[in-house]
């Protein structure tokens, strides 16, 4: 119970008061004892962060496996504490002696991250590993805050739809610079594709396919692509078929891959030669038989209302 209780202090950011109530001290032993405890609750938070990425992954089994019932999620959950804790009290990631030795002053034997990769990213295989095996060597890096961020961000979870527009704003904003049509826009259609990213399609691995036009793969798609079984208005009745859908490595190789397949060819000329005006383009790629959902255009304008208020917000 004693451990429990310590995981709880760890994963509380609120707890962080306490350690700094410690720092605060004269005394220099109380200084160094606030700032072990402050590295190891970090660790224990980015390991948590982790573990939840790869915990969100099993989520597409949730509707059919007996075994992910809320009650085992609970206990799953308990077990995952126990084992962050595990690791920040071990020091098995070692980014909690890193934060210590850096944070303390003692950095002569660190080298930059910004000299070991160009972009100054974190392998998310060897920090994934990591998690998994308790154990890793640890470079001799410096911990920026935009690793953690990025490592943060392996598996992007949509819980809300708020979260949805905040994470695609950037990203739709870049393409209302390359086409003219109004960022929001790009934001609703693709919420109302992927229903505000709870249904992106799934590859056959039950990985994202970070698919959020629904962009099918045809014979001009040379990447990955998966099979999906998808409804499709033939005549005024919908039937169902089975189509392969593309598969991208993240959001932003999607989003990249509309503004290609709306701009390259004469099938979307008409709707991006007055992007500006929604109703315009929308009725354009609706007309263009972008999808065969008759009131395609007329869903895309009611998701963008919500979008907007969103933004407003």
């Amino acid at each position: 119970m004693t451990k429990i209780a310590d995981a709880s202090n760890f994963l509380d950011i609120n707890g962080l008061s306490s350690i700094t109530a410690q720092s605060n001290s004269t005394e220099k032993g109380d200084k160094q004892q606030a700032l072990k405890k402050a590295a190891q609750q970090f660790e224990a938070i980015f390991t948590q962060m982790l573990l939840k990425s790869m915990r969100s992954a099993q989520d597409v089994l949730a509707s059919d496996n007996p075994m992910n019932s809320e009650s085992s999620k609970f206990y799953r959950d308990m077990q995952d504490q126990q084992m962050t804790l595990d690791f920040s009290k071990n020091g098995s990631l070692g980014l909690a002696k890193i934060i210590e030795r850096q944070l303390g002053g003692d950095s002569d034997n660190f080298t930059p991250a910004s000299m070991l990769r160009n972009d100054g990213g974190l392998d998310r295989r060897a920090a994934v590993s990591a998690s998994r095996n308790r154990q890793v060597n640890q470079p001799n890096v410096l911990v920026t805050t935009e690793q953690v961020n990025q490592a943060a961000q392996i598996a992007p979870k949509f819980e809300q739809p708020q979260d949805f527009v905040s994470l695609l704003s950037e990203p739709a904003k870049a393409v209302q610079k390359r086409l003219g049509i109004p960022f929001e826009v790009v934001i609703a259609q693709a919420a109302l594709e992927t229903g505000w990213g709870q249904k992106i399609i799934k590859t056959e691995q039950g990985k994202s396919s970070n698919n959020l036009f629904n962009i099918k793969a045809d014979n001009r798609w040379q990447g990955d692509k998966t099979q999906k079984n998808t409804l499709e208005f033939e005549q005024g009745a919908m039937v169902k078929k089975s189509a392969p859908f593309r598969v991208y490595d993240s959001i932003k190789e999607s989003v990249n891959d509309y503004v290609d397949f709306l701009s390259s060819g004469e099938r979307y000329q008409d709707a991006l030669n007055n992007s500006g005006d929604v109703e315009h383009f929308l009725h354009g790629l609706q007309k263009a038989g972008y999808a065969t959902d008759p009131n395609y255009a007329t869903k895309i304008l009611g998701t963008l209302r919500k979008v907007t208020s969103l933004l407003n917000n």
